[in-house]
């Protein structure tokens, strides 16, 4: 069994259009906090179930936002938190260190990357919203076949 599943982070009150084309067929999207409002949710409800944690720039009373996620997908573990909690400079080896996961996600940072820590997974989709930083907006499909993460970073076009 395959289970295909979205990473965003960081779209500070911005869907871009081609968000729709780029996670269009996971099965759920988890997002890696500051999102900038409850409408940024609906939005991506329109293309699978959400799930979200706070970032550093969105309000406690934000509706639907927890601090930490651990789900489990066919026995692989996923932690998703901000990052902002370990600062810009947490390496990916402090943060697979930190969380009990295979894959562990976040954001903050706005910088995609990958790394492998061993065996874990650690993820950073990139930011989705605005441009900043001079860094390409991006989100990131994490696919999940017969006990093995693997993941894909994907370019979102306009500005």
């Amino acid at each position: 069994m395959t289970r295909d599943i979205g990473l965003i982070s960081d779209t500070h009150g911005l869907v871009r259009a081609d968000v729709h084309r780029a996670l269009a067929g996971v099965e759920i999207i988890l997002h890696a906090g500051d999102v900038g409002g409850e409408e940024i949710l609906a939005e991506l409800e329109l293309i699978a179930p959400v799930r979200a944690v706070f970032g550093n720039t969105d309000p406690r009373d934000h509706a639907g936002l927890v601090d930490a996620l651990d789900v489990v997908f066919d026995g692989i573990r996923v932690h998703v938190s901000h990052g902002h909690e370990m600062g810009r400079a947490g390496s990916p080896e402090a943060r697979a260190a930190a969380y009990d996961a295979d894959v562990v996600v976040y954001g903050h940072t706005h910088k995609q990357r990958v790394d492998w820590v061993g065996k874990q997974l650690v993820v950073n989709p990139g930011a989705a919203g605005a441009r900043r930083f001079d860094l390409e907006p991006s989100v990131a499909w994490l696919r999940i076949t017969d006990g093995r993460a693997e993941v894909t970073l994907i370019a979102l076009a306009g500005d």
